[in-house]
Order: structure tokens, then sequence, then C-alpha cells
């Protein structure tokens, strides 16, 4: 439940549309439900302006089923499962029907978009596109149309110029690069909006499976840049849902 939900269902018993006994019943829930091996946190789009989302590593199939049908039966919003393998994945859309599937993620309710910034996903490369893919379909569960621009890293600058007025006319911009990050860079330099880097594990040896982007991008001297943890669309999205309310 967000605040939205909860300010109309207090409307609607003051008004006297919804009984009080039902009003009760749809907050018992309110802040979290204990499924067993999770506490869902019901609570979370009303502290946050954002709901709670669904890991899949280290969960069994089971277990994201009833984690994803508490927050479907008794949430409103958006659910999203993020890096689910195949059995996980299989069992969810078996239990819960359909949802838009972008890399190892899902989503089920995918609401209609309803803010106004123009977001743009941005990535080096082909390989970095299973981060980009994660970070596009939390900002579509959050109520953004973000846009996507693949492969317009560094080594091949021309391919950025080509897009520039794309960077410079969103309001915020996710950076998605492995290898030595230096995209972000570029991109800082290019646009006042937010500018949420992301690092990847692409790249070989010294690339530190994205140690090496990690840290470039802290050392940016394209001033106040975010960095998320390596291979985080996800966090990256949120720190955009945050940034552009």
């Amino acid at each position: 439940m967000d605040e939205v939900t909860l300010r109309q269902l207090i409307s609607d018993v003051r008004d006297g549309s919804v009984d009080p006994d039902d009003a009760v019943a749809r907050l018992t829930r309110l802040p979290f439900a204990d499924v067993g091996d999770a506490l869902v946190d019901h609570h979370r789009a009303i502290r946050q302006g954002m709901p709670e989302a669904v890991y899949g590593p280290g969960k069994s199939a089971d277990q994201c089923v009833a984690i994803v049908g508490e927050l479907l039966e008794h949430g409103t919003g958006p659910v999203l499962l993020t890096r689910a393998d195949v059995v996980q994945r299989a069992a969810c859309l078996d239990a819960h029907g359909s949802a838009d599937e972008a890399n190892q993620s899902m989503l089920w309710r995918r609401p209609t978009p309803t803010r106004e910034a123009n977001v743009l996903v941005i990535t080096a490369g082909t390989s970095d596109l299973p981060v980009a893919h994660e970070a596009r379909l939390t900002l579509q569960a959050h109520g953004f149309d973000p846009s996507l621009i693949s492969d317009v890293g560094v080594s091949g600058l021309h391919r950025l110029l080509a897009r520039v007025d794309d960077v410079t006319g969103a309001d915020a911009v996710i950076v998605v690069a492995g290898m030595e990050g230096a995209l972000a860079s570029v991109i800082g330099g290019l646009t006042s909006g937010p500018v949420v880097a992301v690092p990847t594990s692409v790249g070989y040896g010294a690339g530190l499976e994205g140690v090496t982007a990690l840290l470039s991008m802290h050392a940016s001297c394209a001033s106040g840049i975010s960095v998320v943890g390596i291979d985080n669309g996800f966090g990256a999205a949120c720190a955009i849902a945050r940034s552009c309310r």
C-alpha cells in the first residue's frame, strides 16, 4: 500500500463507501506480513515512496512464489522480482501469470507512466545491456518511461557524439559501463541533470570484475556523479526515483 492508496482508503471510510471493518482488514497486514521465511514489508511504499522488491538469489522458487504472491494479493502497486533464475521465473509465472520480463527481472502490474522526467539509460557496450535492462525495468516499475541508448562507449566516441542531443536533453541519466568505466565522466561533463553511474563486471583481467570501473567512477573529474555497486542496475534506478519525484 502506498500513501495515495492509504489516503483514499481513509477518505472512503469517512464518506461511508468503505465499511470500517473492511478497512481494518486491509490494514492488518501493515506494516509487514509473516509468510514463513520472510517478513514482507507492506509499509515500504509509504515510508520510501517505492514498494519492496524481491531479490531472487539465495531464495528457493517456493519462497519467491510466496513473497511475490503476498505482494500481489495484499498490495496495490507494481511487484518486481530481480535476478531470478530460470526455475524461479518459471515457478512465479506458473503461480502468478504473465509479467514483463527483462534479463532476469520480472515485473507484475507495470504502471502507466506518471512521472514526467525524461530518464535515459545509456551503456558503454552491448555486454552491459543485462544491467541496463534491469535498470530500465525498475524505472518502469516506478512510473518512468525511460529511453535506452546502447554501445556508445569511449573507444568509439563518435557514436556518442551522434546522440549528444539525447544526452543533453535528458533530465537524468543512468550510465552503465564496464572496462575502465570512463563513459560516466564523459556523460557527467555533458549534462547538468543527475547522473548515476553503474560499474559492471564486464572486462578482462585488470578490470577485476568491475572493481576498476567502480574506482574510476568514484574518482571521476565530473563533479556530482553518484555511483552504485557493481552490476546494480536496480539500485541506480531507485536512486533516480528518489531524486526525480
